[in-house]
């Protein structure tokens, strides 16, 4: 059975794809890759479906063994990789080949990396979707982070070409490494966006926020100047989705990630735009991080723009041996 051995795990490494955005409608979380866009990148230079599970690491430290040669690729923050003691970009197809190792060193920038195997992670799907959903404990493997000795099944691909280390090619350096990009999220107004003091907005838009040590999958409290309301009338739950910024009680805002709750009370004084979404995911505590308001028609506009080059990057990928 083809499969890779997990010889150390950090942390918090899960199996992720494209998440579960069918079953909000039922209270499930999204969940899936923080980054999809990265989840996506890594696939396809591997020759894997854009939605196949993928392995998605936090801070680094992970060690990896395979039984069997394979295609790999990695986007994400940045990170010192290495096949067999030999460097491996972020961004570039490279090969493992049997019995050797793929290991990430601590992270040096950003937080995460999503790891492409080509055949994908082969483990059951669960309402839809083989991403980890640690809070309710289903999907992925075992419906939890993986451990140290953890042996994961893998599906079939094409026999990998055992000659060739690393490819002369690579994704365009920003979609590789989303850690190197400005602490700086673009916004579109929220639903409550009219409901705070100008003086809040002002400084939402102005002022610096610090990532507290609140920081996980379902999102990232941060910490700076208070965000007023014009009134403190509770609001009735609704429904949120990642990338939504809510203000808690004591005016602090929180941007929240793939696995946040489907519903919540909190205002909403903006929503992260698609795009950025990515660089949202690499805030680790003690960031700092500054938004820049958009008009929807902006935000619309460069989702266009980065769907557009995507697919230019497939058909590209198509034309290349191998």
């Amino acid at each position: 059975m083809e499969n890779v051995t997990v010889l150390r795990a950090p942390s918090l490494t899960t199996v992720q794809d494209l998440g579960r955005a069918d079953q909000r409608r039922q209270g499930v979380s999204v969940g899936g890759a923080l980054d999809l866009f990265a989840a996506r990148v890594a696939n396809l230079l591997v020759g894997n479906a854009e939605e196949a599970a993928l392995l998605e690491i936090t801070f680094g430290g992970l060690r990896l063994r395979f039984n069997d040669s394979r295609s790999v690729a990695w986007c994400g923050g940045t990170f010192q990789a290495r096949i067999a003691e030999a460097k491996f970009p972020a961004g570039c197809r490279g090969i493992v080949r049997r019995g050797e190792e793929l290991e990430f060193d601590p992270v040096e920038a950003g937080g995460r990396a999503w790891i492409a195997i080509a055949g994908g992670i082969d483990v059951p799907s669960v309402l839809g979707s083989r991403s980890t959903d640690l809070r309710s404990g289903f999907g992925g493997f075992e419906g939890r982070a993986l451990r140290d000795g953890d042996v994961i099944p893998l599906g079939k691909t094409a026999q990998a070409d055992a000659d060739m280390r690393l490819a002369n090619w690579s994704a365009p350096v920003e979609w590789a490494q989303s850690g190197l990009r400005s602490a700086v999220l673009r916004i579109v107004e929220g639903s409550e966006w009219d409901e705070f003091v100008p003086e809040a907005q002002t400084a939402f838009l102005k002022e610096p926020f610090t990532v507290t040590a609140k920081a996980d999958r379902m999102g990232a409290r941060l910490e700076g100047a208070q965000l007023r309301r014009t009134n403190q009338w509770e609001l009735a739950s609704e429904a949120v989705a990642p990338g939504a910024v809510q203000v808690a009680h004591d005016g602090q805002p929180i941007v929240l990630l793939g696995d946040c709750q489907t519903i919540g009370g909190y205002p909403k004084i903006a929503h992260v735009i698609s795009v950025d979404l990515p660089r949202a995911a690499q805030l680790r505590p003690n960031d700092t991080v500054r938004f820049q308001k958009l008009t929807f028609a902006e935000a619309g506009t460069l989702f266009a723009e980065r769907e557009r080059d995507l697919q230019r990057f497939r058909v590209g990928l198509s034309l290349r041996p191998g």
